[in-house]
């Protein structure tokens, strides 16, 4: 069993939803980004997406963008991150850790960077968000050989025809695009989400996740009632303070009370125990 899975696994026994959360590697440098990945853990998240940064990510909006750029600046590389994820792996070797970014990056190294991510790095999945499933045999079988699981993306536009194609090689568990455009642009409804669960269901006993329209406590909360995890991106919603800039001192255990992100997760899972069910958050 994976990582991945053993962490769903816990999470159905315990009745509640996950809180996945997606920082850029790099952002704003090397070293705090550093510091964030190893406090998410503590500070409430139960799976961590890693975006790779790219110079063009056409899923990603202004926020992401411009974490990609502050990363790229400051000399963050696809080697740099997975070395990264590698000091991440000794300190923490429960939190599945899942890497985000467009195919280009895989490209640059092949099928051997599958078993870099797994065995070097300690990455127990990608998502490659301009890999349709009908092109992506050359990520997905050496991955999954490696012990990586290849996550797939569904979409409000993904019918009753194509969602077999998507979940037929998918592992790890289904990532729902709550939107049809970029992230952090705006948010789908609590009734659209949980419509779209429903309607995925049937399809796959992979967990769904559901991200790209989720900016706020609120929202992470209602999602966490129809599916089996919320996606947050902190840089790209209330998470962080809007005084945040690249040059704002963040502090790195992320569970202190001083910490805004402490705090917004904290209020995340502060659901009451009487409504706490298989997709609710905890009180932490």
């Amino acid at each position: 069993m994976s990582r991945i899975e053993r962490r769903f696994s816990a999470l159905r026994e315990t009745g509640r939803a996950g809180l996945v959360t997606y920082l850029t590697a790099g952002d704003p440098d090397r070293e705090t980004s550093a510091r964030l990945f190893a406090g998410l853990a503590a500070a409430g998240a139960d799976l961590i997406e890693i975006g790779m940064p790219f110079s063009d990510p056409m899923a990603d909006g202004p926020a992401i963008q411009e974490a990609g750029q502050r990363a790229l600046k400051q000399g963050m590389t696809l080697r740099r991150t997975l070395a990264m994820l590698r000091e991440l792996r000794r300190s923490d070797q429960a939190t599945p850790i899942v890497l985000m970014g467009y195919y280009n990056r895989y490209t640059v190294m092949g099928p051997r960077l599958s078993r870099a991510m797994r065995f070097a790095a300690g990455v127990d999945g990608v998502i490659i968000v301009d890999l349709p499933p009908e092109e992506d045999a050359e990520l997905t079988f050496p991955a999954r050989a490696a012990g990586l699981d290849v996550i797939r993306l569904a979409t409000p536009t993904s019918d009753e025809q194509r969602l077999p194609l998507i979940v037929e090689q998918a592992s790890g568990f289904i990532y729902y695009v709550a939107i049809a455009g970029i992230t952090g642009t705006r948010s789908a409804t609590s009734a659209d989400v949980a419509a779209a669960v429903t309607r995925l269901r049937p399809f796959t006993p992979l967990p769904i996740a559901v991200g790209f329209g989720i900016r706020t406590a609120e929202q992470a909360a209602e999602v966490a009632r129809a599916a089996d995890a919320a996606v947050v991106a902190p840089h790209s919603s209330s998470a962080s303070p809007s005084t945040w800039t690249p040059t704002t001192p963040l502090n790195p255990a992320l569970s202190t009370p001083s910490s805004p992100m402490s705090g917004h997760w904290r209020r995340v899972c502060a659901v009451p125990a009487k409504r706490q069910s298989r997709n609710a958050f905890p009180s932490c």
